[in-house]
């Protein structure tokens, strides 16, 4: 059995385990790595070339590690959920996200600690680099981290010079958020086949709304559309409550649920 696996079991048993086992189990996780660099993601990469050095955390979505994640997740958001795009359609890497949640959500005390050591230093590494060190830490969960806290402090309030970023489908969230306007944490509502009325009422919010389209529009319904394909970086969209369109990839083109928006073709659209 792997280090990965054995690590699985032995969260998934965390509250039987004797003192001396969690504290030998404890011992390794610190050893992990938390947050996947950018040279690591395809559409992260491109960052840099813009002055930013990007790191992702990702847990494991929806009920992949046995516990909901992703507690707004729609039928069709799982069927197209990027989880399994590019490298994560490997089972060492979908072992790895599980073995990252069970971690987060039993020791996270210690899962915490170590977030933030790595968080500071890669801004240190990022400041080296000439860089803007960016962190989203929701790249395949959605966890309301504004709420989460160590040495009673968010992440945000801990590193005010890194730029947060996230997408979120908890409509709930937005209302904190707006009250708190963290100035260094940026979230984009994401559109799905279940939610589009309060994808409306995100955009009134001032938010803007990511959605999955056939095809890139021009705008819709009304509303001003940016290419969100172009780069990961939310927080450079320009304006608020604007559509962040995003194309069909992998599963997603296959979608009959609704979740991908089907636009006509532009041949038809001139017709």
């Amino acid at each position: 059995m792997s280090n990965v696996l054995r690590h699985i079991d032995l969260l998934r048993n965390y509250d039987s385990l004797s003192d001396a086992d969690r504290a030998a189990l404890r011992a390794e996780l610190s050893e992990m790595n938390l947050l996947t660099p950018d040279h690591a993601n395809a559409k992260t990469a491109k960052n840099m070339g813009r002055g930013f050095a990007s790191y992702i955390l990702h847990l494991a979505p929806a009920n992949v590690s046995g516990v909901n994640m992703c507690p707004a997740a729609s039928m069709g958001c799982k069927a197209a959920c990027l989880n399994t795009a590019g490298r994560g359609r490997f089972k060492a890497i979908q072992d790895s996200r599980i073995r990252k949640t069970l971690y987060y959500l039993k020791v996270k005390d210690l899962f915490l600690s170590q977030l933030f050591k790595e968080i500071s230093k890669l801004r240190v590494k990022a400041a080296k680099a000439g860089l803007q060190a960016v962190v989203r830490l929701n790249g395949t969960s959605d966890v309301p981290w504004e709420y989460i806290k160590h040495a009673d402090q968010s992440p945000f309030e801990a590193f005010p010079d890194v730029q947060f970023y996230d997408y979120t489908k908890v409509f709930s969230r937005l209302a904190r958020l707006k009250a708190l306007a963290l100035p260094n944490y940026h979230v984009t509502f994401s559109r799905s086949e279940s939610n589009e009325s309060l994808a409306l009422q995100a955009l009134m919010l001032g938010f803007n709304v990511a959605a999955v389209f056939n095809r890139i529009p021009t705008e819709y319904q009304g509303h001003a559309v940016v290419n969100g394909d172009e780069h990961d970086l939310r927080f450079l969209d320009k304006g608020d409550g604007v559509i962040v369109a995003l194309k069909a990839k992998g599963d997603a083109k296959r979608d009959a649920s609704g979740f991908v928006i089907q636009l006509p073709s532009v041949e038809s659209e001139a017709a």
